[in-house]
């Protein structure tokens, strides 16, 4: 798989830059503010994690990043295009364009197959059958599932079918991929082959991968841990020895 390719003007400019968002949300009449006046830029080819407790602030960070929820305020730039003004219609494009999705609930369909699970999001782009096929056989191959196109998702365990839903969300090479805790229902092991494989994507392909988790060992296997606690980032910073996953498997 070749490395997602930017259709921005720019380059060299950052792939995600976010200046003074805000976002509250309203319980009745009670204002929950759940980011309050977040900035920060993430390179091309980073491998980042979004790291904090419940109620810190990261979800919805990941929602606003993943453009399934507007900020009150703020500037959002991807791919050098300003996220806060689109239209809602835009706004759904420009998610299957140039963004995959990876949660901790694989959101797999039980009676498609593996193949046509990991088609689907070129189906909703209009790709024609034989080419979202192949291209989605080919990403299959890519995570190491090759022989199992033909099964359904219920008959893979917990880690294939994650590789399954990574699949799924590389198929269209988009330009971020957002890992919502991606090794949530998993055991340690199969989380770190999970975690091996994305960091093997980021290395070999230069996708750039944001991890959103509570979990510190697992933010650990990024270069970059940015900690929220009540909407704020804490710290920013770079990790001084990054976790390799296939060393930590191969042990």
């Amino acid at each position: 798989m070749a490395a997602a390719q930017s259709h921005s003007d720019h380059p060299t400019a950052p792939l995600i830059s976010v200046r003074d968002i805000y976002k509250t949300y309203y319980i009745g009449e009670v204002e929950v503010p759940a980011v309050r006046g977040i900035s920060f830029d993430i390179q091309r080819g980073e491998l980042t994690a979004i790291m904090g407790p419940s109620g810190s602030g990261k979800s919805t960070m990941m929602h606003v990043l993943g453009a399934l929820d507007r900020a009150d305020r703020g500037s959002y730039k991807l791919d050098g295009i300003e996220i806060t003004t689109l239209s809602k219609r835009r706004l759904a494009d420009l998610r299957n364009e140039k963004i995959g999705f990876v949660f901790q609930s694989f959101n797999l369909l039980s009676r498609t197959t593996v193949l046509d699970n990991v088609a689907l999001p070129l189906t909703y782009a209009g790709v024609p059958r034989r080419e979202r096929r192949a291209r989605a056989a080919e990403m299959l191959d890519r995570v190491g599932l090759g022989d199992r196109k033909s099964h359904h998702s219920n008959q893979l365990s917990g880690g294939q079918q994650q590789r399954v839903a990574i699949a799924r969300a590389l198929v269209t090479e988009p330009v971020l991929l957002l890992a919502d805790e991606p090794t949530g229902n998993l055991d340690s092991r199969t989380g770190n082959e999970i975690m091996a494989l994305l960091q093997e994507l980021n290395r070999s392909a230069g996708i750039t991968i944001i991890l959103v988790t509570h979990e510190p060992e697992i933010a650990d296997f990024a270069r970059r841990v940015i900690a929220f606690r009540d909407g704020l980032i804490e710290t920013d910073r770079t990790v001084e020895k990054q976790q390799d996953a296939a060393a930590l498997l191969s042990a």
